[in-house]
């Protein structure tokens, strides 16, 4: 079978989203389309615009076939993390071929993705505190491969090649480009395609929802009628405050990622920051970039500690969110061969092991923001 993976955010799902499963389509034919998509977290370190029932249920209606979460210990990190946690789980659920889009499809990513892989580990660790690691990272590639590195999409295009390459390349990688806007946080409203930090920007500063209709599916747009409330930093900025200012810098030590004496200057910069982005600017440094500062302070809102995300590692597991028909035959005939614990129900039991365990733990405030259980009671989605 020719099942096509895909790893994606769609925070929210967009028409660029769109063009990338038709493009799956092409490849897959008959076969399923599987996308294995961040839950209630995301890469950047924030929430999801839309809790992940409703992107999952969007996905499906845009063509995928089943829609599996992928864990929060990988879905918030850095892109080498989160592209290893993206192929490994595909690879488990018989994928064969990875979609993903780029600014560049004529890379060879297969043997670039094999050379950085071979890559001596201790020539990967930088102690320039001038610039930051991810920047470094890119000099090191860009040196040992003879091609600058600097788009975002081929910096995780290379992520999920070097990621395929350390499993022995269990998909064939298929990198499509992109079209559209890029990446800019402002709408460029003569585009085709919209980028996500454009859409929420817009959402979180209260468009209506027919401004929207020509880059959002109508289910998205729906879902959107339907809530109340959408996350962001900004309604989180008092409790992060509050975990702060409460915490002991023993406490804060323990927090996943938390290193170089963070704790100390996040600690003495909350009582002076009047919201998130003024907080974010006061701790900024050349050693650390947004993106990253984003993930620890959502790590330390939610008490993620170094030991939850290992014991974490410890029992994988992924929860099914939704699927078509099509998807629902591929699990009846394949379900015995997955190399991974499919989660239909969680229980008492289950949210207690390993990747779901924390799952369910940092779901408990995305809950309390939105008004709704994401976890208990729920049952994956069947679209039609």
């Amino acid at each position: 079978m020719s099942v096509v993976g895909i790893v994606a955010e769609y925070n929210p799902f967009h028409s660029g989203h769109e063009f990338l499963m038709n493009q799956a389509r092409l490849i897959a034919g008959d076969d399923p389309i599987i996308a294995v998509m961040s839950g209630n977290y995301v890469q950047r370190g924030e929430m999801a615009i839309l809790d992940k029932w409703s992107r999952a249920r969007s996905a499906i209606e845009a063509g995928a076939d089943l829609v599996f979460e992928l864990p929060f210990s990988y879905a918030v990190q850095a892109a080498d993390m989160f592209a290893t946690g993206g192929v490994d789980l595909l690879t488990r659920l018989g994928a064969k071929n990875l979609v993903f889009g780029v600014e560049d499809a004529n890379l060879n990513f297969e043997y670039f993705g094999d050379r950085i892989s071979k890559i001596p580990r201790q020539r990967q660790e930088f102690a320039d505190y001038s610039q930051t690691y991810s920047t470094q990272y890119n000099q090191m590639v860009a040196r040992e491969i003879g091609h600058e590195v600097s788009e975002p999409n081929v910096i995780l295009g290379l992520a999920y090649a070097v990621a395929n390459a350390n499993l022995g390349s269990p998909l064939k990688l298929s990198p499509v480009n992109r079209i559209g806007a890029g990446h800019d946080e402002i709408l460029q409203r003569e585009a085709v395609v919209q980028s996500a930090s454009a859409i929420r920007n817009l959402l979180l500063n209260g468009a209506e929802r027919s401004e929207l209709e020509q880059w959002l599916p109508k289910g998205e747009i729906a879902a959107f009628d339907q809530e109340k409330v959408l996350p962001n930093w900004e309604l989180l900025f008092p409790f992060l405050k509050y975990r702060l200012e409460s915490a002991s810098i023993k406490e804060l030590q323990q927090i996943y990622q938390m290193s170089e004496g963070l704790e100390y200057k996040f600690k003495a910069e909350i009582h002076l920051a009047e919201n998130f982005a003024d907080f974010l600017r006061r701790v900024k440094s050349k050693r650390y970039t947004y993106s990253r500062l984003r993930r620890l302070s959502l790590y330390t809102l939610l008490n993620v500690t170094e030991a939850d995300v290992l014991n974490s590692y410890d029992h994988v597991s992924t929860m099914l969110l939704a699927y078509s028909k099509r998807g629902r035959k591929y699990l009846k005939q394949q379900r015995k061969d997955f190399e991974i614990d499919i989660v239909s129900k969680v229980d008492r039991k289950n949210a207690q092991e390993g990747t779901l365990g924390l799952q369910v733990r940092v779901d408990r405030l995305f809950e309390q923001i939105v008004g709704a259980d994401q976890n208990f009671g729920r049952r994956p989605l069947e679209v039609n």
